[in-house]
């Protein structure tokens, strides 16, 4: 018989790893929230051309990475590779854009791009993302990487770092343009190099090849250039920064992955990943949203990697997602029991406590395993003694600690005992 693996370069997350990977999830997403930024669902796949036009024909998301696919209708499909173009598609198409500026919202979910998979660099990976949409207060460039920041420090992350700069506008890139491609015409630049340097040039600062690197000492700097509103920009949103005691470090040859990047751009690595330690990055897109065909809004957004975040909170010898994920279990002996607390676990989870059942009639030395194994901090116990009285067996795990309890108060007790543990 054939046996089914899961598709090359797709994590999986089953328990118990699973729960750190949601709590990871959660914690990415809590800091948006606070700041007043409502939920989007975005779909998993659109009109190819959104991201050729979005993201960038010269970048390699749209060059070599995307799952593009004609569907039955003969029109071309791609797998979503990233979250704004999508974002800014449904603002517009939505007219949420016509409504109480800036539109801010956040998303989570899968991303699909072909690629070689390596530790932490996946075909299928997992992001949160935020978007503010409507405003170029450099105010909200800072509130965008405050809430990046915030989330990796609640889950108690510290060897990370932040590196920020600025890209320019549209009125100081093109001269830089210009005169970066000056630059790059007097070095020795394969073919492949040479084109991608005449659609955009940044591009090449970020070539990871040693032989192009070595070359570039002495490439001008877009931040050496900006014009004065740019600059101005630049230094409110440092100064913003400092208020909220965020730290960065200054990266003037940074150039994110995708073309739509202006101003206010910035990355977050990690020091324990190696040579994939991006854990999250992104970047003011004025003009994106003219590109796709809205009112010519400004915007700022990330991406962070929920599967990188994971990974990075296991090289710092982190836990999320340790804690019990079940308040309560039941144990039944015997038939009438087990009808008594099938009814107590739908109470119970009515109640908000997290409850399960040992399943399958079994006797109390293997229910009372399965609750060891379930990490439940109370387990709730009745045969056929406890169904005639009337009570039931409530065992405190940590301390073994056991108390009778009246069938009336139960779930009183487990509720009032369920929320002293919490605090």
């Amino acid at each position: 018989m054939t046996m089914f693996t899961a598709p090359k370069g797709v994590p999986e997350y089953f328990p118990p790893r699973s729960r750190a990977f949601v709590d990871v999830r959660a914690h990415l997403a809590r800091p948006a929230e606070l700041a007043g930024y409502s939920y989007i669902e975005l779909p998993v796949f659109e009109d190819t051309a959104l991201y050729v036009r979005g993201v960038g024909e010269s970048t390699d998301v749209v060059s070599k990475e995307m799952y593009t696919f004609e569907d039955r209708g003969g029109r071309s499909i791609t797998l979503r590779p990233e979250g704004t173009a999508g974002v800014m598609r449904s603002v517009v198409e939505n007219r949420l854009d016509k409504g109480q500026l800036p539109v801010k919202l956040w998303y989570a979910g899968p991303f699909f791009r072909a690629e070689r998979p390596q530790h932490g660099r996946y075909r299928q990976l997992q992001q949160v993302g935020v978007e503010a949409i409507g405003s170029d207060d450099p105010a909200l460039d800072a509130e965008v990487i405050a809430i990046g920041d915030e989330a990796f420090r609640s889950l108690g992350l510290t060897q990370y770092t932040l590196d920020l700069t600025s890209l320019g506008c549209a009125t100081c890139r093109p001269p830089y343009r210009d005169l970066l491609q000056a630059f790059l015409a007097g070095l020795d630049l394969d073919e492949a190099t040479r084109e991608r340097a005449a659609i955009n040039p940044l591009r090449v600062l970020d070539d990871k090849r040693e032989s192009v690197q070595d070359q570039l000492t002495d490439a001008p700097l877009m931040v050496d250039h900006l014009c004065s509103d740019c600059s101005s920009h630049y230094d409110q949103v440092r100064e913003y920064l400092r208020a909220m005691n965020v730290i960065w470090r200054e990266a003037p040859r940074m150039v994110r992955g995708l073309d739509y990047y202006t101003r206010t751009t910035f990355e977050f690595t990690h020091d324990l990943l190696g040579a994939q330690s991006g854990i999250g990055g992104g970047g003011r897109y004025d003009g994106l949203m003219a590109s796709v065909g809205g009112d010519d809004l400004s915007g700022i957004g990330f991406g962070l990697g929920t599967d990188r975040t994971l990974l990075a909170c296991e090289a710092e010898g982190l836990a999320p997602g340790s804690a019990p994920h079940l308040d309560a279990f039941l144990v039944p002996i015997g038939a009438a029991a087990k009808a008594r607390l099938v009814s107590l676990g739908a109470q119970l989870r009515e109640a908000g406590v997290r409850t399960d059942l040992a399943y399958g009639d079994r006797g109390l030395k293997g229910a009372m395993k399965a609750a060891d194994r379930s990490g439940a901090p109370l387990v709730i116990v009745v045969g056929d003694a406890e169904v005639e009285s009337g009570v039931a067996q409530v065992k405190t795990m940590a301390t073994g600690d056991q108390a009778t309890v009246a069938w009336p108060d139960l779930i009183t007790f487990i509720s009032s005992a369920i929320e002293r543990d919490h605090t």
